[in-house]
């Protein structure tokens, strides 16, 4: 695919974000990102129920094989990146990222699932990425792992324009989250567990995953949060390194493993055009930018079946407050969200 045509199908298709205020994401210091055939055993799970979200268009079916091809573009061609650009070999087509949260329910942001027609053109795909060393990305996947969105369970993208002392309006984003139901409960890949009970505080580590710019998977680690979490603010800020098809990704605890929030904006600007007619990605240091905005879980939480799984990790963090405290809880301690 030369240039120009490249051009034409992002245009159509993937390449150009319909949601410009979301804005696009950076890399903090070292690209941190790995492949899936990399992510360590602990997070495989949340690998593997990450999904990722396509326009019905680029999902098509072979009636020969009965499986499903994924119209992809060539990531270098479509962004007109420079050679050495990392992944600019590697094929584009995921518009957002999303995760299971129930057997037929995926968390993904507000603005990736915009009203019913969006859900109606929406395919959500699991599997796509790299399975192996040396292997190519998975383009062409079972049928049985490509589902549609059913109906939108609940959603809200909110942005509110203040003018200060009678300045220029200021834009402050609010909530950006959608829970949509699928059209059939998923098989092979498990819902995963959330935080239900806050408490995030600056410096806690984080782990995104996810499709930087509909990449085949990206699994991101160290992360952390880097501005205090005011209990009344709709999102926190991270540092983690995240593109802009990493919208409605989930983002975890590096210690319990539990969904943390979704990842929803970041710097406004991702490449950098240099002096050869190509582009490179821009590098911030680790402790400068605008900061990457999670979601905080709040207002969908109720509308999430709860698991096992949290709490065990929430008897954990209870008891840690505890002896922090100085105080000896109960060994039968439990926690409900009944």
């Amino acid at each position: 695919m030369n240039r120009k045509t490249a051009a034409l199908f992002c245009a159509a298709l993937f390449c150009v974000p319909s949601f410009a205020s979301a804005g696009n994401k950076i890399i903090y210091g070292v690209d941190d990102r790995t492949e899936l055939y990399e992510v360590p055993e602990r997070f495989r799970q949340a690998a593997d129920s990450t999904v990722s979200l396509w326009k019905r268009q680029q999902v098509k079916l072979d009636q020969a094989t009965g499986r499903i091809n994924l119209l992809t573009g060539n990531y270098g061609e479509a962004y007109n990146l420079c050679p050495e650009v990392r992944y600019a070999e590697q094929p584009v087509g995921a518009n957002c990222s999303g995760s299971l949260v129930g057997e037929d329910l995926v968390l993904t942001a507000g603005h990736c699932i915009k009203n019913d027609s969006d859900c109606r053109g929406t395919a959500l795909v699991f599997g796509y990425g790299i399975h192996a060393a040396g292997g190519a990305a998975r383009t062409t996947v079972d049928a049985g792992e490509v589902y549609g969105c059913a109906k939108i369970i609940r959603r809200q993208l909110i942005s509110t324009s203040v003018s200060v002392d009678g300045g220029p309006a200021q834009t402050t984003p609010g909530n950006d989250y959608a829970l949509i139901q699928l059209d059939r409960k998923v098989a092979g890949h498990k819902p995963l567990a959330v935080n239900r009970l806050g408490g995030q505080k600056k410096g806690d580590g984080l782990i995104l995953t996810g499709h930087p710019d509909g990449l085949p998977f990206k699994f991101t680690p160290n992360g952390r949060i880097v501005r205090p979490v005011a209990p009344e603010a709709a999102y926190f800020v991270s540092d983690l390194d995240a593109f802009h098809g990493n919208s409605g990704a989930p983002v975890f605890s590096a210690e319990t493993g539990l969904i943390e929030g979704i990842l929803v904006r970041g710097d406004i600007q991702t490449f950098l055009p240099t002096f050869d007619g190509c582009s490179v990605l821009i590098v911030n240091p680790q402790n400068a930018g605008q900061g990457i905005s999670i979601n905080k879980l709040d207002p969908v939480l109720d509308a999430i079946p709860p698991l096992a799984e949290e709490a065990a990790a929430a008897a954990t963090a209870a008891a840690a407050v505890d002896a922090v405290r100085g105080l000896q809880p109960p060994a039968a301690r439990t926690v409900s969200f009944n």
